[in-house]
């Protein structure tokens, strides 16, 4: 296996480089993804002033953060399958279709979250 030669702290700015890009990108094409941005902006003011302590204010804030990574999760999957072709596939859709599944299993993990955590 070939290396970049990128070691230590320069391995580490590319690593953060190749992130930021990806949530630019991710910003820039993915509807759903900005949607839940601007819901992670809300909360996190909205956790800190209503979680009972810390642990509560971690787990609300986590919920949302944890819906972000399945979404770029399923956005890469997604841009993944649409890169190898446009042809119906059942592999394909499937894997679509599972990305899906994760986004909504973990969009009910945070619904219920904040509200076992808010009542």
């Amino acid at each position: 296996m070939a290396s970049s030669g990128n070691t230590g702290i320069k391995r580490i700015i590319k690593a953060g480089q190749y992130s930021w890009q990806g949530f630019y990108a991710a910003y820039q094409h993915e509807e759903a993804f900005r949607q839940e941005i601007w819901v992670l902006l809300i909360a996190i003011p909205l956790a800190l002033w209503l979680g009972e302590n810390r642990l509560e204010t971690a787990l609300l804030i986590g919920s949302i953060l944890l819906l972000l990574m399945v979404e770029l999760l399923n956005s890469a999957i997604e841009a993944v399958v649409d890169r190898m072709g446009s042809e119906r596939h059942e592999l394909a859709g499937r894997a679509k279709d599972m990305g899906s599944a994760a986004v909504f299993v973990a969009t009910i993990n945070a619904l219920v979250l904040w509200l076992v955590m808010l009542f």
